[in-house]
């Protein structure tokens, strides 16, 4: 995310004040470093670290800062974007939270399926803006799905992430721990159906035991929320026009994934997705000229590619009469 930032922004000509995430400031710390050692000329891109309301809201309201470029959660954007219009008006290009939808055809090869639906959540400990969390999976296959699901969350490896075959290692912070956990009890009260995991691992450090839930409805707050962990919401649904409607009742929009052998119903599906991406038998697969972004709640705006050189340009008109036009 920081290279999708500060790579148009430098290439535009511009200067840049970096401000990392409270929780993540080393690696961004280290990259400028890198950069200055590289010949980047002092003053051209400065980080500051602190936290949100204070270091954050000043650069978002500050009269001399011309555009702001932000990831990071839906309520936070709001705030961003109302600090910018509460200073000079500057333009804002926002990547937010998602409740991506991961749709699995009937015709799809389960255990293929399975993987890529694991794979598409738990990534990152599931704290990923465009993680899979929504599982549609068609009726016909349902129930094959969520056995084999929920034994590949139980053989997921949780642990240390310094060591070899560890595939999940903790949440972020205490905060990110139980807010999860509480998406977890929420899930279990209003009837979900816990098929693996759903506590803590451990007695030390922020482990969540990779948790799948099947028998989710469309209301049930762990379907409609961003939770930002390792927790699989499956739904059952039965045909294309359901699972379209179905997906696209969501404030978010920022990606989806389509599982299917049918191209037809790939083509389908890709176009009545309201969402930035979708990725079709694939997830998370990035590439530097593929934009990326969201719909509705998801943001605005777009990155990488042409799109983020866009984002740190102004257009200027400039007329000027010719010496003794024809015209005149």
């Amino acid at each position: 995310m920081l290279a999708w930032k500060i790579g148009p922004a430098l290439a535009t000509g511009n200067t840049i004040v970096l401000k990392t995430a409270e929780q993540t400031p080393l690696s961004a710390l280290f990259a400028v470093k890198l950069l200055h050692e590289a010949g980047l000329p002092p003053g051209v891109l400065n980080v500051v670290s602190g936290f949100g309301p204070t270091a954050g809201a000043a650069l978002a309201r500050h009269m001399d800062v011309d555009k702001l470029a932000f990831t990071g959660s839906t309520k936070t954007g709001r705030v961003v974007i109302g600090l910018a219009s509460q200073s000079n008006l500057k333009p804002v290009t926002l990547e937010l939270g998602g409740k991506s939808p991961f749709i699995v055809c009937e015709d799809a090869d389960v255990d293929q399926a399975v993987e890529l639906a694991h794979f598409a959540l738990f990534f990152n400990q599931g704290q990923c803006c465009c993680a899979g969390s929504r599982t549609f999976v068609h009726e016909s296959i349902h129930d094959e799905f969520v056995e084999k699901a929920k034994a590949r969350a139980i053989n997921r490896v949780v642990g240390d992430p310094f060591k070899k075959g560890v595939e999940q290692g903790p949440q972020v912070d205490s905060e990110q721990f139980e807010k999860i956990l509480k998406y977890i009890r929420s899930g279990v009260e209003s009837g979900a159906t816990l098929e693996s995991g759903g506590e803590r691992l451990g007695s030390k450090g922020f482990y969540i035991n990779p948790t799948v839930f099947s028998n989710v409805q469309d209301d049930m707050l762990i379907a409609k929320d961003e939770i930002f962990g390792p927790v699989q919401t499956i739904l059952k649904y039965k045909d294309l026009n359901e699972v379209i409607k179905r997906a696209n009742n969501s404030p978010y929009g920022l990606a989806a994934g389509v599982f299917t052998k049918n191209l037809d119903t790939a083509n389908t599906l890709s176009r009545a997705l309201r969402v930035g991406t979708v990725w079709v038998n694939c997830f998370d697969v990035f590439d530097a000229a593929i934009p990326f972004g969201g719909y509705k709640m998801s943001g605005h705006g777009r990155e990488k590619g042409i799109y983020s050189l866009m984002n740190y340009l102004q257009v200027k008109a400039v007329v000027t009469p010719l010496k003794n036009p024809a015209w005149l």
